[in-house]
């Protein structure tokens, strides 16, 4: 058998003229006939293995056909032992933008660079894949969030999450720390995402669950929606909340929005005029949203204002960013406190507040089906029972997705 397996080794060994068989290959790549002419390259390397041009057309070839891992692995060896090999680093980068490595392609240029000082091609294939790298950025963030972070997907790719946080709040006066929790199912339909939550609180030494739903319905691919209501029968909750926004998307990566909350306490209501300006700037988002609540009783008529200035720098994907939110004023939707056994959820519209929120959100890296997101937040607010003093506190959460 060892002498069997010698012969044939011999015959299938390379003794031609590798200058020769290169051209013949080179024209059977050129007609289309690249298997036949891989055959013959790869027959040339067992003999001639740094033949480089051989090596550059079978590598051309591979990435002509979509192979672009393999293709690859061959221009990699080429710029390892020549680097100041021009057209490999040319094809190594093209290859790299044919499968839409923008990326690998970038980063691939600026070594060139170092070797191809000033190298005009070089620079053009680098401002392009800069260029495909923004781009591509910016159409998969357009894609996955549109302001709220709502995944776009295609209608016959129905996705789902399940998620699950928990944070905690502490104060540096009278109030005992607080407790947030809430778990979540996502489905996305293609009448658009609908998400039942249930909550869970303890804050003021008091238990509460609340039970809400948010459907954000698709019109069209410039115009959504955002409705929910949400049920509690405990006190450290709204009786009901509800609310409704418009969203629309403007030319030039902009998106506004309208829109109303109400909530009803117990023997009283809270109705909140709502809206947001966003817009995308490269892989950054910017959104201001105001809270406009009007108070209305017997003895007097206020306005009470509040609201938010968010920014965030995406990653790869809508679901990697790091964002700050920064809050200023009060309003009911977004805290609750009490002055001794009373709770002051609806009437504390007009007291000074400011707060900082650092979020973090990334997904794991083997895939991107399950996301974390952690924040911290720092809040000064006034004491509703001691006008012009304040208290601070300081939150920490963690937020767990697993999507399927």
């Amino acid at each position: 058998m060892a002498v069997l397996s010698l012969k044939a080794q011999q015959v299938v060994a390379y003794n031609g003229n590798p200058d020769h068989s290169f051209l013949v290959a080179r024209d059977l790549a050129f007609n289309g006939k690249r298997t036949i002419a891989r055959d013959t390259l790869n027959k040339i390397l067992t003999k001639y293995p740094h033949y480089t041009d051989v090596q550059n057309l079978l590598a051309r070839t591979y990435s002509w056909d979509g192979n672009y891992e393999e293709a690859r692995a061959h221009f990699n060896k080429i710029t390892s032992r020549d680097r100041f090999n021009k057209e490999a680093w040319v094809a190594a980068i093209k290859n790299e933008l044919y499968a839409d490595n923008y990326y690998l392609a970038y980063g691939l240029s600026n070594k060139a660079l170092q070797y191809l000082k000033n190298d005009e091609i070089i620079k053009e294939l680098q401002s392009k894949a800069l260029s495909d790298l923004e781009q591509n950025q910016l159409m998969k963030i357009e894609e996955t969030l549109v302001l709220t972070q709502i995944d776009t997907v295609a209608p016959k790719l129905a996705k789902n999450r399940i998620g699950m946080g928990l944070a905690l709040e502490m104060f540096d006066v009278i109030f005992d720390p607080m407790i947030y929790s809430h778990i979540e199912y996502r489905r996305e339909t293609q009448a658009g995402t609908i998400i039942p939550r249930i909550n869970y609180s303890n804050r003021f030494e008091t238990h509460g669950v609340q039970y809400e739903l948010d459907f954000y319905p698709k019109f069209s691919k410039k115009a959504y929606g955002y409705l929910n209501y949400g049920y509690s029968n405990s006190p450290i909750y709204p009786l009901h909340r509800a609310g409704a926004e418009l969203y629309l998307n403007w030319p030039k990566n902009i998106e506004i929005s309208a829109g109303m909350r109400h909530l009803s306490f117990t023997g009283s209501t809270a109705n909140i005029i709502t809206g947001s300006i966003g817009m995308y700037k490269g892989n950054y988002f910017f959104s201001l949203r105001p809270y406009i609540t009007p108070i209305t009783s017997a003895a007097q008529s206020k306005v009470g204002v509040s609201g938010s200035l968010l920014a965030r720098k995406y990653f790869r994907d809508g679901d990697n960013y790091l964002g700050v939110n920064a809050i200023y004023g009060y309003s009911p939707e977004l805290k609750q406190l009490r002055n001794v056994d009373v709770l002051l959820a609806e009437t504390l519209l007009y007291i000074e507040s400011q707060q900082l929120l650092i979020e973090y959100q990334f997904s794991s890296k083997k895939d991107s089906n399950n996301i974390y997101k952690s924040n911290l937040g720092v809040t000064r607010q006034e004491l509703a029972f001691d006008s012009g003093n304040y208290y601070w506190s300081l939150s920490i959460g963690l937020t767990c997705q697993v999507k399927f």
